[in-house]
């Protein structure tokens, strides 16, 4: 039996505003997910026409930045993502909010801008969602969290969660909260990461080559993740069962306690949170300004 053509879940135009990473690993993860046809997609930058060409050619998408047509996909497509660089952002949502139709939902992947400042910046009440995805989304294994805004209706919302469920986990959460996701997934990843040079230059220094004590810390991290994730239980009760009384993990556990480990993590995250609205509001008080 020939096996059916899968349906994509959006058949219409949706635009990246700004072709960077993050906009190649959504765009990826909808394609192979069969979210949206290649060509239903297109890929907007301000003078990149080699980095529109590589698009292109490893993707079959649209990508362009002759003005005339930018302006034309941006008057016509039903889904917009900003995906350009903060500093950008103001100049391209004063020449977008007069292109636009009251219709037309804005997705934004924009690190720092609020829903008020976007939509005070387009000059109208437009339908908002602000996401903040992390890294791990160019592998599919992303976590993002979402925020709309009031004008967003409950397609919209479904539409938003199929993009970044293409990449990952999706979370919906109010704005206010957006900060602390922020501080746990957005910079999360690289806590982990600098636990990971730890362990590795641990095992160096305990006599391991760097090529074996990578691949141990590696899949040690991996596995740890893959725990909690298939058996349901929290990471405290998954500690215990692997330390022993009096053992080498307890031995390990009290000199990570000593170093006041787990309320270093937390001030960690709450001053990345913290670091992040004094960015935001740095950003809109340059972008108004």
């Amino acid at each position: 039996m020939c096996q059916q053509p899968s349906i994509p879940l959006m058949n219409h135009n949706i635009v990246f505003y700004g072709a960077g990473s993050m906009a190649e690993a959504i765009v990826r993860g909808m394609i192979s997910r069969s979210i949206v046809k290649s060509d239903n997609v297109v890929m907007l930058n301000r003078s990149s026409s080699e980095r529109l060409a590589e698009l292109r050619s490893r993707y079959g998408v649209i990508g362009t930045n002759d003005p005339e047509q930018k302006t034309d996909y941006l008057k016509n497509s039903p889904v917009i993502v900003l995906a350009m660089k903060p500093k950008d952002a103001a100049e391209t949502l004063r020449g977008l909010g007069p292109l636009l139709s009251p219709d037309q939902i804005i997705v934004s992947v924009i690190a720092g801008l609020s829903i008020r400042t976007m939509q005070g910046l387009l000059g109208k009440k437009q339908p908002i969602v602000r996401t903040m995805p992390n890294t791990s989304s160019s592998i599919g294994l992303g976590a993002t969290g979402i925020a709309f805004s009031k004008e967003v209706d409950e397609k919209g919302r479904r539409l938003a969660l199929n993009i970044f469920e293409a990449v990952g986990l999706t979370t919906v959460i109010d704005e206010e909260r957006m900060e602390t996701l922020t501080g746990i997934s957005g910079s999360g990843p690289a806590y982990i990461y600098y636990m990971m040079e730890a362990m590795i230059a641990a095992g160096i220094r305990g006599g391991l080559p760097l090529e074996q004590s990578t691949q141990l810390t590696v899949q040690t991290v991996l596995g740890a993740a893959r725990m909690v994730q298939q058996t349901g239980e929290d990471p405290a009760t998954l500690r215990k069962k692997v330390t022993s009384p009096n053992g080498s993990t307890q031995a390990a556990i009290e000199v990570l306690e000593q170093g006041e480990f787990f309320e270093t993590v937390i001030a960690a995250v709450n001053r990345c949170a913290e670091r992040s609205r004094e960015m935001g509001a740095a950003l809109e008080k340059e972008l108004h300004s």
